[in-house]
């Protein structure tokens, strides 16, 4: 779905990435995690080839059409200009196929629709919509591309507990279909229950790889975050508690 060699990336003469090497398979929710600047967002745009990044990125490589057909992309941005309704504009993920007025393609829009939980919206402005009822509808329009991988910044920013579970259990679904998903997290609770595998970032390097029990630990999570956590295992997932800073007072 994704391979990514010697992935770097320099701003300001400054290395923000520097030689990541990541590959995902087709059934993997990979939580990309790691603190404020360590690279997460640069990672994911080199990833797509909107950042001209030294190395190799699989999807860099293809043509934009069939770029667009293989994975789907939800930015941290999350402003929307155009004052169009919602159902139209998660209809605007269907642009990349050739025939974006079919009946499948219909099919898809309504199957990102009742995924979001849109349907009460689906006439309303786009414009008009909370911040949270605007993400769940940008996360509709990437789910209407139905592409093999979907790769999303910070998707559960600004939605309320019960969405945030809802959108990580959409993901783990479609991993569990066959997809593959990328995205950055900053609750690494969420992170530790729902995703298959997490890939840790620290100063635009892979810090830890692996199972959530694997890099959740009192090491990497003092070495990157600077914190100290609980962490054990739960009914249905790891559970994740940060408890202090590492030296228990403020910076």
């Amino acid at each position: 779905m994704l391979e990514l060699r010697a992935l770097s990336f320099h701003r300001a003469g400054q290395p923000v990435l520097d030689g990541i090497d990541l590959r995902l398979g087709p059934g993997e929710f990979v939580g990309l995690l790691g603190p404020n600047g360590a690279g997460k967002t640069t990672l994911l745009r080199a990833a797509l080839g909107l950042l001209p990044a030294r190395g190799h990125s699989s999807l860099a490589a293809l043509p934009v059409r069939e770029r667009a057909r293989a994975a789907a992309y939800m930015p941290q941005g999350r402003e929307i200009a155009w004052p169009m309704p919602v159902e139209a504009l998660v209809a605007l993920g269907r642009i990349a196929h050739p025939h974006s007025a079919s009946a499948a393609d219909r099919a898809a829009i309504e199957r990102a629709i009742a995924a979001l939980h849109l349907d009460p919206l689906r006439h309303r402005r786009a414009t008009e919509l909370s911040g949270g009822e605007q993400a769940r509808t940008l996360i509709a329009r990437a789910l209407a591309q139905e592409t093999p991988l979907l790769i999303a910044d910070e998707p559960i920013a600004g939605l309320d507990p019960a969405a945030q579970i809802d959108v990580m259990r959409l993901f783990r679904r479609l991993a569990g279909q066959g997809h593959a998903v990328l995205a950055s997290l900053h609750d690494l609770g969420l992170a530790a229950r729902h995703c298959t595998r997490l890939v840790m970032l620290h100063q635009g390097r892979i810090a830890a790889d692996g199972p959530p029990e694997a890099v959740l630990t009192a090491q990497n999570l003092a070495r990157v975050f600077g914190i100290t956590a609980h962490v054990a295992p739960g009914p249905g997932g790891i559970l994740f508690q940060p408890l202090d800073t590492i030296g228990g007072g403020a910076p």
